[in-house]
């Protein structure tokens, strides 16, 4: 089992939290009511910075209900927190919606999952082996 060390920097802030037990992300919270007007996007704090365990990253993603309800998402998704990085964590929402949107003091704004990470050896070559794929990219396997 990995530990994930959070530091309250705001005395607002709620420490993020899994809503079920085998969820994979927790709730990130807001500690600032803030309006986001239609097309606009917003820097939420969340009051809190992180001691990520070693060789994991963390991945803040948007929560399926505020995009259903009211067209508002994480605009950076997944936005990456390093396991180094010691700041607030903040989560850039940007609505969609034809009408502005409050964020709620204390509202659920998105979610955020520990993902393990890889130690890469980067190689510069001269060739790549052949794939099946090749260079096929963007609309390559069809509509």
């Amino acid at each position: 089992m990995y530990t994930l060390k959070i530091k309250k920097l705001n005395e607002e802030a709620i420490i993020p939290n899994f809503a079920h037990k085998g969820d994979a992300g927790m709730d990130l919270y807001s500690i600032e009511e803030v309006v986001i007007p239609p097309s606009q996007t917003r820097l939420i704090k969340t009051g809190i910075s992180l001691q990520l365990p070693k060789m994991t990253e963390a991945q803040v993603r948007p929560r399926s209900g505020l995009a259903l309800k009211h067209s508002v998402t994480v605009l950076n998704t997944p936005g990456t927190i390093d396991e180094g990085y010691r700041g607030e964590i903040g989560v850039i929402l940007i609505n969609h919606g034809k009408e502005e949107f409050i964020v709620e003091k204390h509202m659920k704004i998105a979610q955020m999952v520990v993902k393990p990470i890889y130690d890469i050896n980067i190689l510069q070559v001269e060739d790549l082996n052949d794939s099946e794929r090749g260079q096929g990219g963007f609309g390559s396997t069809g509509f």
